[in-house]
């Protein structure tokens, strides 16, 4: 199971912290209630009927305890010598209405905002967090992948159908690892398997998952806020290789269709690949031959260089965006990281651009026109979603900097130990990793330090308004 430590800011410096927070959401670029309009067509909104009705399928959710946006839910299940997945996903495209006052309010937004102190939905909580959540024993309309999979994991069939579904049980992460670590009976028993033999097709085609730990703000019951970090569970990959699985198909479809929305990414030039060498043989763990992907999947995550490392590999995984066609397919239209096409299908409540491509999708499943308000405003989502994008983004960076700088208020004045993590300004500053607290912040140190060394830096100045943290020359 991996490590969880969790660091809560001292209580003089928490009503500094909850003010700069409250500060940080009045600057974002939304507003964080709906009007009455979007409010009351969500209220009153509904989904056309289905096609077919699977709620004899036993499907189950899985996702982070206590969410209520439940995007997706899966059954999955033996089929001969290979295996049958079905993906059942919100049909948020039956639930807004096309220029509506919902869809106009999340076009706005583009996706969901997390904050520390609570989330700013894409769409009314009416919706997002009841009606068309896949919430466990209720009856919810759902867009439904069916996959079948041959023994290796190989997709040699697919379909998309609208659908009425009852999912069975809302199941999280953590409990869910430690009931197959156990050997219990689990709906999920396949998903190891599944989920691994699609690891490994991944592989093949030269697929890299980077897979950093998590870092995320959270409030307690007291009203505190402290940061846990952590490393993706097993389970959550497994999880996400079958949202890669539907992404992929997604793709293959509107490719065929020669009308959609792809996710993108460039594959990583020389002059990064090299960069990124250097610092590998820098930390002592040097990547010497083959793809850069089969090189992540060696490091040990036990070891604890490997996380420097990783920091170093994001600088490959960057420049992705969205790329729409209509009428021809463009010609760069992979996603390097995958190694494949793929479109963002699954987190419709979540994200904006999903609702697109299930439409799209939809539509060449069952030989109809794309409708005309998805073919019209289609070339106007990648600047949405780079908005959006960018909005997350700084709200993420600027809520974790903030309670960072609360966790080092008491540390003003003392000498610190942290590792390097990254060089920066042409190795007069750099990236450094404070153990406890779990804090990453920016120093100048030694000439010739090395990624991967031991500093002592003085902390002189923790503002927990800006989220600057200032150390001695």
């Amino acid at each position: 199971m991996p490590q969880r430590r969790s660091h809560v800011a001292p209580s003089a410096a928490q009503s500094e912290l909850a003010s700069a927070l409250t500060d940080l959401r009045e600057k974002l670029e939304v507003a964080a209630e709906f009007d009455p309009a979007a409010l009351a067509e969500a209220e009153a909104a509904t989904a056309p009927a289905p096609d077919l009705d699977l709620r004899d399928v036993a499907f189950i959710t899985l996702d982070p305890a206590g969410s209520r946006d439940l995007d997706q839910a899966m059954h999955l299940a033996k089929s001969g010598s290979g295996f049958e997945v079905r993906y059942a996903i919100a049909d948020v495209p039956g639930f807004v209405t096309p220029g509506g006052a919902v869809d106009a309010a999340a076009r706005q937004r583009g996706q969901t905002l997390y904050a520390a102190d609570g989330s700013i939905p894409l769409h009314p909580r009416i919706l997002s967090e009841d009606h068309a959540s896949l919430l466990a024993d209720q009856d919810r309309p759902a867009l439904v992948w069916t996959f079948d999979l041959d023994d290796a994991g190989v997709v040699s069939e697919f379909r998309l159908e609208r659908a009425l579904i009852r999912s069975r049980a809302q199941l999280d992460y953590v409990a869910a690892q430690k009931s197959l670590d156990h050997g219990e009976d689990s709906p999920l028993a396949l998903l190891p398997v599944i989920g691994g033999l699609r690891q490994e097709l991944e592989a093949q085609r030269g697929g890299a998952s980077l897979n950093l730990p998590d870092e995320e703000v959270v409030q307690h019951e007291d009203g505190t806020y402290g940061i846990e970090r952590r490393h993706p569970l097993a389970i959550e990959d497994w999880n996400a290789q079958l949202s890669l699985m539907t992404g992929m198909a997604a793709a293959s479809l509107m490719v065929d269709t020669k009308i959609g929305v792809l996710r993108t990414m460039p594959e990583p030039d020389e002059k990064a690949f090299n960069a990124f060498r250097r610092q590998a043989e820098a930390l002592g763990r040097p990547w010497k031959t083959g793809k850069y992907g089969a090189y992540l999947r060696t490091l040990d995550r036990a070891d604890p260089m490997t996380l420097p490392v990783l920091e170093a590999a994001a600088s490959l995984f960057r420049g992705a965006g969205y790329v729409t066609f209509d009428g021809s397919v463009p010609a760069d239209i992979e996603q390097a990281a995958i190694a494949a096409p793929y479109a963002h299908a699954t987190a419709p409540l979540r994200r904006l651009v999903d609702r697109w491509s299930l439409t799209i999708c939809l539509a060449a499943s069952r030989g109809e026109e794309v409708p005309a308000w998805a073919r019209d405003s289609l070339s106007e989502l990648p600047a949405l979603m780079q908005e959006s994008g960018q909005r997350a983004s700084r709200l993420n960076a600027d809520t974790i900097n903030r309670v960072e700088a609360a966790l080092m208020v008491p540390l003003v004045g003392s000498t610190i130990e942290a590792t390097v993590i990254e060089l920066r300004n042409g190795g007069e500053r750099a990236a450094i990793q404070i153990a406890d607290p779990a804090v990453t912040a920016s120093a100048s140190v030694p000439a010739g330090t090395k990624p991967g060394a031991t500093v002592s830096v003085e902390l002189v100045r923790a503002d927990i308004a800006s989220g600057e943290l200032e150390f001695a020359e």
